[in-house]
């Protein structure tokens, strides 16, 4: 499906360091792991200097084509409850726009409306490397071939001071649910007895069917009959957890740390996750998860509206049951030791860095609120966030032993322009999707340096599994790289 040329030139620029060797990875000795949202690397980073950025997109891929496959004449409105946004122009050019410059001057602190990203709308907006059906295929329209100028980010500094990885792809098709999983275990979880009704239909040509034939991307959006399964029951949008917090609630008079199974959420799952796999060599570790506390006192709630999940209102931290991939888990089960030492909040984080008691590899994901994700909240205000967790990182004792690595789960259905590599060894089934944001800041890391390498999500597994001499998962794709070609050791 992917472009091999591309695969074959990311290969080559990836090659250009020697790779370092086991004895100086050892010298790190924690690795923070931070998960963003929805954004394509484009969309934040397009921008970049010296980057591969828009300026270096080709027609092919600019232009986008109507569902005829015919180039649009103009882009297709924003669409917002299926009108014309009026905060957009209508019959921008074909080609992407900047949506905080004149004539839309949106700044980075307002948030935009979400957009659709589902698996199998990635794979057909793709179009075999393309990356030509964005704006067609999207449920906001030209929308998603909007960007911004990210130089005034936080983060934005940060990568200028240490690495930004320009060949980072998000490791499966689609949404948050599924990349959270391939984040913690390469894997798609699965549900074998997951109702029909609850099942994505393919029409004759491999592609997802629509509620409604709408011919021009310039007369309306598109809404897809796209289920949370495949046809042979792997959840690959989003399900909901077994336990608590989770968005379906407990049963009338059960145990209120379940979902009630009678509403179907994901059966918990039983794959080899990295945390297994730190834990069976002695490796400390944790996931943090914003607003995780509240959100589990309210997800306990035995009805009445949910305040904490889903709920972006009222200073809600908008936790979202979804990111959390850990609690999906059997290991991590309400009640097991396992969950109450692995799964916490980030007040907990904050206490481990200024106890000095930071587990040897962390993952932190922020909440709604602060995830950045379309829809429900800005850009700044989560880039702001991380920015100050990485400041308080460098501020500790941590520092010189520590490595940072922030990306994003996926794309959130904004367009990028490079072709995500495929084939054997680079990917399969569920991915690699479209290109994301990653950024590496360490002592060790190279200064002020891109790093062209290609890399996907399973490529922070690989890394992790490096100075930790871990079992390395299988679904980690052998191709990918391993995140080292961000660090130089021979200078520190």
């Amino acid at each position: 499906m992917q472009n091999s040329v591309a695969a074959l030139l990311l290969v080559i620029s990836g090659c250009a360091s020697a790779q370092p060797a086991d004895a100086d990875l050892a010298r790190i000795e924690h690795i923070v792991v931070i998960y963003a949202e929805n954004r394509s690397f484009d969309n934040l980073y397009g921008l970049f200097p010296g980057a591969n950025g828009i300026a270096n997109a080709t027609p092919e891929s600019t232009t986008q084509l109507d569902r005829d496959g015919t180039p649009l004449a103009v882009l297709p409105p924003v669409w917002k409850a299926g009108k014309p946004d009026p905060a957009f122009p209508i019959n921008l050019p074909n080609r992407p726009f900047r949506i905080d410059a004149p004539p839309i001057s949106l700044p980075l602190s307002t948030p935009t409306r979400d957009l659709v990203h589902l698996f199998h709308v990635n794979q057909e907006q793709i179009a075999g490397g393309r990356n030509n059906m964005f704006a067609a295929l999207s449920d906001a329209g030209g929308l998603a071939m909007g960007h911004y100028d990210g130089s005034p980010l936080p983060m934005w500094r940060w990568a200028r001071e240490f690495v930004l990885a320009d060949n980072f792809f998000q490791a499966a098709f689609g949404g948050s649910f599924l990349n959270h999983f391939w984040l913690v275990c390469a894997c798609t979880p699965r549900h074998p007895g997951a109702p029909a009704a609850a099942r994505t239909a393919l029409d004759a040509n491999g592609k997802l069917r629509r509620r409604e034939n709408v011919a021009s991307a310039l007369s309306g959006p598109l809404r897809f009959l796209e289920g949370t399964y495949s046809a042979d029951g792997y959840a690959i949008n989003s399900a909901q957890p077994p336990y608590q917090p989770s968005d379906v609630r407990p049963a009338p008079g059960g145990d209120a740390r379940y979902a009630d199974p009678a509403r179907n959420p994901l059966p918990p799952q039983t794959a080899k996750t990295i945390g297994d796999t730190l834990s069976a060599r002695g490796v400390s570790w944790a996931w943090y998860a914003g607003g995780w506390n509240a959100a589990l006192a309210d997800g306990m709630k035995p009805s009445g509206r949910h305040q904490i999940i889903y709920t972006a209102a009222d200073n809600s931290p908008n936790y979202q049951p979804h990111h959390n991939p850990l609690n999906y888990f059997a290991r991590f089960a309400p009640g097991t030791a396992e969950r109450e030492r692995h799964l916490r909040d980030y007040a907990d984080l904050i206490n481990v860095i200024d106890a000095g008691t930071l587990p040897q590899v962390a993952f932190y994901k922020p909440p709604g609120a602060l995830n950045e994700h379309p829809g429900y909240t800005d850009v700044l205000s989560g880039d702001r966030h991380i920015a100050e967790v990485i400041g308080k990182i460098r501020a500790s004792r941590y520092w010189s032993k520590v490595a940072v690595i922030v990306a994003y789960d996926e794309n959130g259905g904004f367009w990028d322009h490079v072709a995500p590599p495929g084939g054997p060894g680079w990917g399969d089934r569920w991915g690699p999707g479209t290109r994301i944001p990653a950024i590496i800041v360490s002592p060790y890391a190279r200064r002020g340096y891109i790093d062209s390498t290609p890399y996907d999500t399973t490529s922070i597994i690989k890394f992790i599994t490096r100075p930790f001499a871990l079992e390395l998962l299988p679904g980690v794709r052998p191709r990918m790289g391993d995140l080292t070609g961000a660090f130089d050791f021979g200078s520190r």
